[in-house]
Order: C-alpha cells, then structure tokens, then sequence
C-alpha cells in the first residue's frame, strides 16, 4: 500500500514536471532592429575605411610594439576590468543559485527532549504524585520539491541566466573602453611630444631671428622695433611649452593608470614617442548588421530585456497556487538506542497546496511593475541600437573630415615655410623690411602648431571609430 502511494507521488510530479515548461504571463517584447541600420554605413564610402570586417585587435594595425606591450598590460592590469569580472562571477554565482529552484530541499535533525506533563492531565495518577519524566529521541529527514505548475522556477532561471548575459556584455564593454582609453592615451602623449618638438623647433628658428635683430641693431642697420617684435615672438612661443608639456604629463600618468602602476611607474617608452601611431591601411568596418552584433552595450541592452520579460512571467506565476510535494522519514525512540528499532520508524508523503488569496492585489501591483520595466527595457535597448549607430557615424564623419583638414594644413605648413624662406633671402637682399620676415615667421609657426594639432586630433578620431566599432574583446575573453 505504502509503494502504491509512493508511485502515484512520483507520477504526479512527472506529469507536473511537463506542465512546468508552460509559463503564464505575457511572451517576451520582440527585439528587432532598424532594417535601414543593418546595411552599410553612411561614412563607410570614405577611402580611408573599408567594408572589410571590423577587427577585435583593431590596435595591431599600427604596427606598435608599444602600444601592444600597453594593452596587453591594461588587460592584465587594469583595476575596472578586474571589478567587472569580480560582479560577473556574482551573476554567475546568482544564476547557479536559481537553478536549485530546479533540485528538491532537504533538512536533516535530530532532538532529544525531557518533559513531564502536568499532573491534572495525567488520568489515574493518585493525589499529590507528580507525572512521570519522560525522555525522547528523534532523528528524521524531511524533503521537499516544487511542482512548477506554472513555471515560476523556469522563468526565475531565465531571468537570471539573460542577467549572466547582460554581465558579460557589461564586462565587454569595460574591455572595450579600457582598450580604447589606453591607445588614446598613450597617442595623447605621443602627440603632445610631437607639439612640444614643434614648439621647440620654431622657438630655435625664432632665437636665431633674434640674435640677427640684436646684431643689426649693434651696427646700426637695425631698429628697436625689430628687436621687440622679435623678442615678443619667442615669448610668444615659450608660453606654449608648459601647457603642451602638463598636457604630456596628463596622459601619460592616464596611462599609468589604465595600465594598473603609479604616475612615477608610467612607461618609459611612451613618454619618449615623439609621433602619434600612424596607420598604414583603411580601417575596416563592416556595415551596421555587424556592428550591432558586435557592440556589447546592445547585447546588453537585448540580455536586460529579456531578464525583465522573465520577471513579469514570475511576477504574474505568484497569482498562481504554489505547489510542492513534501516528504519525511524517520524515528522516535523513547531510548537512544531505540532509534534503529524496525517500530519506531516514521514516514510521511503528501502534496502541500499553498495560495495567497489575501496578497492578490500584492501580486498584480508586482505584475504591473514587472510589466513597465519590461516596457522601459524595450525602449532602452531601441535607443541604445540608435545611439551605436549614431555613434559610428559621427566618428567616421569626424575622421573623414579630420583627414582633410590635415591635408589642407600640410598644404598650408608647405606654403608658410616657402614664404618664410624666401621672405628672409628677400631681407638679406634689402628687398623687404623685417616685419614681413616675423610675419612669415609667425605664419610657419601658426601652420606647424595646426599641422601639430591636426595629427593629434587624427589619432583621437581613428580610436573614437575603433571604440565605436567595438573592438578590444572577443567572446573567449
């Protein structure tokens, strides 16, 4: 009789355990992208790109052994990186944790107690006695499991693995920011370097103009006024050197940082680049298809959505009854060593149906709740897919255009040194006066620091196009 009863328990939990997939609520809200977002980019018919697939080591197209010794210290180093990974092992422990939803609990005990009952209720026990002490043993298992009837477990493991999905997209994205800052910051300080050489090249030429003012002057061919305006000059110049070089400290001691060591450990090898990483082929980009499916923060965003729409189905599971199959075995002796005795032996098998009818209202305000951050992560994830579109596009438009510019000002730094040059043989020759000769002086010097300035801005917009192409991780990370 016994095993008859066991058998119809465990049938019932297997035809319950087929229900269990049938989860109440609302499906989940469809992600879908922008058909016009998922062809080809607007800037990606610039030459300066290409259509070829976008790479995760994007950095190796400079062909820097610096700039690859930097990164891969970031990755090794780097302090955001190592939180990310520490909260996305707390995830992963959440999700573990959910799936015992799936496995039944169990309890073990064991208790002695010594009581003695109240003389008034103890039947024949004569005037003035007190009741008997009685001791007693009991050791016992008790088990129990949930029939996800209506699948509030399944929907609480999905909810939590979309979670371990929207953790590794977030760490990815540190990957990603961590990659990028690196290569900007040390191109910052390259090219800080790069306008400090400049700075100091003109401040050399202009001395030299100085000292030939002052001479002339000396023999009496000169004015004050030369000399001045000479003078005015190289002051002019050396202001600009102490604010390119804090400008050089500022990125390398950034650097220091992302790279896990202290300003005064900065790298050696980036505080003495004198240019920018240079490439020597089109970036590649893909079109918009790869790009959403490469960019973390929209991984992120669909992983948030989908863990928000599971919540709704456990939310809405709790207007449900909760039910469970629960069980115990054991035994009560009252001698210890009557525990192992074939009589005292004790079972008990049976389903437990609970139903809040009381917090119903409770339950749908949750519903409702889960509904609108549900509604809130759809919307979040359509804006953060046009934001990734948005953001590739301004870095490809903004690089095209800086490509340009700084073919206009290497022109124009051709032309001011041609000028400057054969305004100072016109001088030498008593066809022009000194102020033209400081006039072109000061336009070469104009048109080198823009130039200077140009290459700097080139490099922060080819790394802005890198970032925004999400480059940096890979899955395997």
């Amino acid at each position: 009789m016994i095993r008859s009863k066991t058998q119809t328990v465990l049938t019932a939990a297997a035809a319950s355990a087929l229900l269990a997939a049938c989860a109440v609520g609302p499906k989940a809200p469809v992600a879908d992208l922008p058909v016009a977002g998922t062809g080809a980019l607007i800037g990606s018919a610039n030459p300066a790109v290409s259509t070829a697939q976008a790479r995760d080591d994007w950095w190796r197209l400079y062909d820097d052994p610096t700039l690859d010794g930097l990164i891969q210290q970031a990755f090794a180093e780097n302090n955001q990186l190592e939180a990310a990974f520490a909260n996305l092992r707390a995830v992963r422990a959440s999700l573990s944790e959910a799936r015992t939803g799936r496995l039944p609990t169990t309890s073990t005990s064991a208790s002695y107690q010594r009581s003695r009952a109240s003389a008034a209720t103890v039947q024949g026990l004569p005037a003035g006695e007190d009741a008997p002490e009685v001791d007693s043993y009991d050791v016992g298992l008790d088990a129990s499991y949930e029939i996800d009837l209506f699948g509030r477990v399944e929907s609480t493991i999905r909810a939590a693995r979309a979670d371990v999905r929207a953790a590794e997209a977030a760490f990815a994205t540190v990957q990603v920011t961590v990659a990028a800052e690196t290569a900007r910051a040390y191109a910052d300080t390259c090219s800080a370097n790069a306008q400090i050489a400049v700075a100091e090249r003109t401040l050399g030429l202009q001395r030299d103009t100085l000292r030939l003012t002052e001479r002339l002057l000396e023999g009496g061919a000169g004015t004050g006024l030369d000399v001045a305006s000479a003078r005015a000059a190289v002051a002019q110049t050396s202001a600009t050197l102490p604010t390119l070089r804090a400008s050089r400290n500022e990125a390398l001691f950034r650097l220091a940082t992302l790279t896990g060591v202290t300003p005064g450990e900065a790298s050696a090898a980036a505080a003495a680049c004198v240019r920018p990483p240079q490439l020597g082929q089109p970036i590649p980009v893909g079109d918009g298809a790869q790009l959403l499916a490469r960019r973390p923060d929209v991984r992120q965003a669909e992983a948030d959505l989908a863990a928000a729409a599971a919540r709704v189905n456990v939310a809405t599971a709790d207007l449900f009854p909760s039910i469970s199959l629960g069980g115990s075995i054991g035994s009560t002796a009252l001698e210890s060593d009557g525990l192992g005795d074939s009589e005292n032996f004790r079972f008990s098998f049976g389903p437990l149906i609970s139903w809040s009818f009381p917090n119903v209202f409770a339950a749908r305000a949750r519903i409702q709740q889960a509904g609108a951050l549900s509604d809130a992560a759809l919307a979040t994830f359509d804006q953060t897919v046009l934001g990734a579109l948005q953001e590739t596009e301004t870095a490809l438009s903004n690089y095209a255009n800086e490509l340009d510019r700084r073919a206009a000002l290497t022109e124009a730094r051709d032309q001011a040194a041609r000028a400057a040059g054969l305004s100072r043989q016109r001088f030498n020759a008593g066809a022009d006066s000194f102020l033209l000769v400081l006039d072109a002086e000061r336009t070469q010097a104009a048109a080198e620091a823009a130039l200077a300035q140009s290459d700097a801005l080139v490099s922060t917009y080819q790394i802005a196009l890198f970032k925004a192409l999400a480059g940096g991780w890979t899955p395997q990370a």
